[in-house]
């Protein structure tokens, strides 16, 4: 079997190909977005921002020319960004501009909008780098007004008011793992089934 043919890795397998070959850098610009992780975490402090609870939420960014680009976007979860949240929170549809809302986590998942993507330049052990990072999500209200916009259809679950356990959080993600993310887009998995073995 030579080294170019793509297969199964066996547990004691040696490893050639370095790391980062797939990183896709979008151009700035309005995306339509699923949500599609969250991840409870903690932020340790800064000299900004005392510690406090971080939500780690990993973002599908849908991009006509470069197919889904996943992201990892933190939301920190005190007095000092309520107004991230509540962005946050306006952008997948669940809170209402002017009416307070008891953040749900788990009902952010599966849900979709739009946001405005950016690209953050830094310098990292002395070489220039760059990454995408989420500006702002439009509220949801207001992207499924505009002229051409097709709304996206949720799932029953964005109602629950709990915290899901780990059983049925897999139930969930069998459920939307085979939904186009918008009209016209393929879903991820190239056919992939999960728990079918």
């Amino acid at each position: 079997m030579t080294q170019n043919m793509e297969r199964e890795l066996g547990w004691d397998d040696e490893i050639i190909k370095e790391g980062g070959d797939g990183f896709v850098l979008l151009p700035p610009g309005d995306y339509n977005f699923t949500v599609s992780k969250f991840e409870r975490g903690r932020f340790g402090g800064s000299d900004k921002m005392p510690p406090c609870n971080q939500a780690k939420m990993e973002i599908i960014v849908h991009s006509p020319e470069h197919g889904d680009v996943t992201l990892t976007h933190n939301l920190l979860l005190h007095s000092k960004t309520e107004g991230f949240l509540s962005n946050f929170f306006a952008g997948v549809g669940l809170k209402k501009k002017g009416e307070p809302l008891k953040m749900n986590w788990p009902a952010t998942l599966g849900r979709r909008g739009r946001l405005k993507l950016e690209v953050r330049n830094y310098t990292y052990k002395g070489e220039e780098r760059s990454s995408n990072e989420i500006k702002t999500f439009y509220p949801y209200d207001e992207v499924q007004t505009q002229p051409g916009y097709q709304q996206p259809q949720q799932q029953s679950y964005q109602q629950q008011t709990t915290y899901q356990q780990p059983s049925q959080q897999q139930s969930y993600q069998q459920q939307t793992q085979h939904q186009a993310p918008f009209p016209g887009a393929q879903p991820q998995g190239g056919g992939f089934t999960p728990g079918q073995f």
